[in-house]
């Protein structure tokens, strides 16, 4: 982990800020043949350019928006079907050396009680988690100079080795840790992580500085080209992000797009996800609980429908900051990630408490269980709980999963190896009600198979699963 600025200094950035302003300036007040130009491109999957993604921002026509937001579902289910992957996040520390003027781990705010898990304690965080149903998990961290890539690469070994009462173990460990360099990031590789993820909060220089006043995060260049040296480490499935409130949000997602083709060029492949978290209240930050650029509900949708069109291929990624009806809107627009039953503080999943504000890094605006997101994906929406991790340990990421994505693999085997995670859920985990809803609907997916062959492949592991078998794939 990096102790200084020095290493920064050789970088350079790809962030053009002046070119920024002058495609939004362009943008600004689009002609409706354009924006419906730009949204018949869309539809191709392939793909928008950073100008076309800020016409489609900086349009007013609401009738517009609705061709935006229906142009997006198109290309998410064109994609994806209805398959929807559920993770949660486990906080393994809110140790942190940083001040960032927006986070409740901010090494200024005193009155955060800080926390490190022990390995004994990491066990039993993921114990309960096992045991309500997960199988994917975002492990997150602050940043501190003890806790270096050999510390998490043992929280990840700690997570790995548990297995519950139930069936089974964590299958795909996610990171969300601050940037390292190339040999840390070799040792993260090492150990079996899943995606690494880590957001740039904001590419707008001049306010980054601003909201990251000291510590490793106030560097800019040095966080700018953090997936660059992941790639180079053997790490090919990195997820971005920015922290929507801190700037102007078309800037913001232009910003993520010009990153995002700057790594493709670099690397062969751009992120396997993108999040798109906004500020929300957390203790001891003031600027959290008045975003300088809040964004309506409206506007976030917009970003949300923009960002699935710009990254067809990528996994959307939306937390439980955000209520759990707009968490609904946001699924027919592009979500294709969903965190569930989440707490957002080390040792939260064993503490009998749940709203903690003395040690959470944010407020959770969806606090439903796990089981009550599931019902509600299944009945409200048709989607299929998805906890499947069958190309990661087939060696199917970086650039292989998206060429494979783009000529429809996820639909011939993300969907089925979906509906077999959730037979797992069901067999396990599932309440009655739930166990009784998901039933019908699988019955009712499986009768949609036209290819008999890969109709009986299926039902012959759901049969397989009822004996009792697991961790069924194609």
């Amino acid at each position: 982990m990096r102790q200084n600025n020095s290493l920064s200094s050789s970088l350079e950035s790809f962030i053009d800020e002046d070119l920024i302003w002058a495609e939004i300036d362009k943008a600004t007040d689009p002609d409706p043949v354009l924006v419906r130009e730009i949204l018949a491109k869309a539809r191709e999957r392939k793909g928008l350019s950073p100008f076309e993604a800020a016409v489609l921002l900086k349009n007013t026509d609401k009738e517009l928006d609705n061709e935006l937001f229906s142009a997006a579902i198109e290309v998410k289910k064109g994609i994806y079907g209805n398959r929807l992957v559920l993770f949660a996040p486990l906080y393994i520390t809110n140790e942190c050396d940083n001040q960032c003027s927006y986070c409740g781990f901010n090494a200024k705010n005193k009155e955060l009680t800080r926390r490190t898990l022990t390995s004994k304690e990491i066990a039993d965080e993921v114990t309960v988690l096992e045991d309500l149903g997960h199988k994917r998990l975002l492990l997150v961290y602050g940043e501190h100079p003890k806790l270096d890539a050999e510390w998490i690469a043992q929280t990840v070994r700690d997570v790995y080795n548990v297995t519950s009462r139930k069936s089974g173990e964590i299958r795909r460990v996610n990171i969300n840790c601050a940037p390292l360099d190339v040999e840390g990031f070799k040792t993260l590789n090492e150990v079996g992580i899943g995606t690494y993820q880590c957001f740039h909060e904001t590419y707008h220089r001049e306010t980054y500085e601003k909201v990251h006043t000291a510590g490793n995060k106030s560097d800019y260049l040095w966080r700018l080209h953090t997936m660059h040296r992941a790639q180079e480490a053997g790490i090919d499935d990195v997820g971005m992000g920015v922290l929507f409130g801190l700037f102007d949000p078309v800037f913001e997602v232009m910003g993520l797009l010009y990153h995002a083709l700057q790594l493709e060029k670099d690397c062969g492949v751009g992120p396997h996800t993108i999040s798109f978290p906004r500020l929300e209240p957390a203790l001891g930050s003031e600027i959290a609980f008045n975003p300088p650029y809040l964004s309506s509900d409206h506007d976030f949708k917009k970003i949300v429908s923009v960002l699935r069109l710009v990254f067809p291929y990528a996994g959307l990624i939306l937390t439980t900051r955000e209520s759990s009806e707009l968490r609904a809107e946001l699924l027919e627009v592009g979500v294709t990630q969903l965190s569930a039953g989440s707490r957002t503080y080390p040792g939260a999943y064993s503490d009998p408490e749940f709203d903690r504000p003395d040690v959470q890094q944010f407020c959770v605006g969806d606090s439903r269980s796990l089981d009550e997101v599931i019902q509600s994906i299944v009945s409200e929406h048709g989607y299929i709980p998805s906890w499947c991790t069958a190309c990661y340990r087939l060696g199917r990421t970086g650039k292989h999963f998206m060429d494979l994505a783009k000529t429809g693999f996820i639909q011939k085997f993300c969907l089925p190896n979906g509906l077999l995670t959730f037979k797992e859920y069901l067999e396990d985990y599932g309440s009655d009600e739930t166990k009784i809803i998901g039933e019908e609907f699988l019955r009712q997916e499986i009768e949609k198979y036209t290819d008999p062959k890969r109709k009986k492949l299926v039902e012959d592991r759901l049969a397989r699963m009822e004996k009792g078998e697991r961790d069924l794939y194609i």
